[in-house]
């Protein structure tokens, strides 16, 4: 079975009470909503690939502020053809703050739209397990930087 790994990084940015989320398209054409983020490029440090994709996908600047944690996900899946695939996401995750930009949506990537979302209502969004994560590395900020998958929902 051909093996696939993907290094990306998100960030959890909270402000007011509110969690910016972009709604990821996938290749089926469904729509959920996720962390900012996306994938390394090679030679590409994670500080900056946070930086880089939550600007491609929100219109803002933001700042790290804080390594929360790494999640790591191993998940087996058709490709395209239709044979297995055994992937792997590591998920380096990042509390940052918007320092400038204005919100818009992205066009001609991953995702087609980003929002602002009371932190209240985000566990009633149709979204991917990855923003329950990232909430809850955020509010508990544990020191080992990572929680169960079980428990979050993967």
């Amino acid at each position: 079975m051909p093996k696939q790994l993907r290094v990306a990084a998100y960030a959890v940015c909270v402000r007011d009470g509110r969690m910016l989320l972009a709604r990821w398209v996938a290749g089926d054409g469904s729509r959920r909503w996720t962390l900012p983020g996306g994938g390394m490029d090679h030679g590409e440090d994670p500080y900056d690939t946070v930086i880089r994709e939550a600007e491609e996908e929100t219109g803002y600047a933001v700042e790290p502020l804080a390594l929360l944690g790494v999640d790591s996900v191993l998940r087996s899946h058709p490709r395209r053809l239709g044979s297995p695939n055994d992937f792997h996401a590591l998920r380096i995750v990042y509390e940052a703050r918007v320092t400038g930009g204005e919100l818009r949506h992205e066009t001609n990537g991953s995702t087609d739209m980003a929002a602002w979302h009371p932190l209240d209502e985000v566990p009633a969004l149709d979204r991917v397990a990855l923003v329950d994560v990232g909430l809850r590395l955020w509010r508990e900020r544990p020191p080992l930087g990572r929680v169960g998958s079980e428990e979050a929902g993967e």
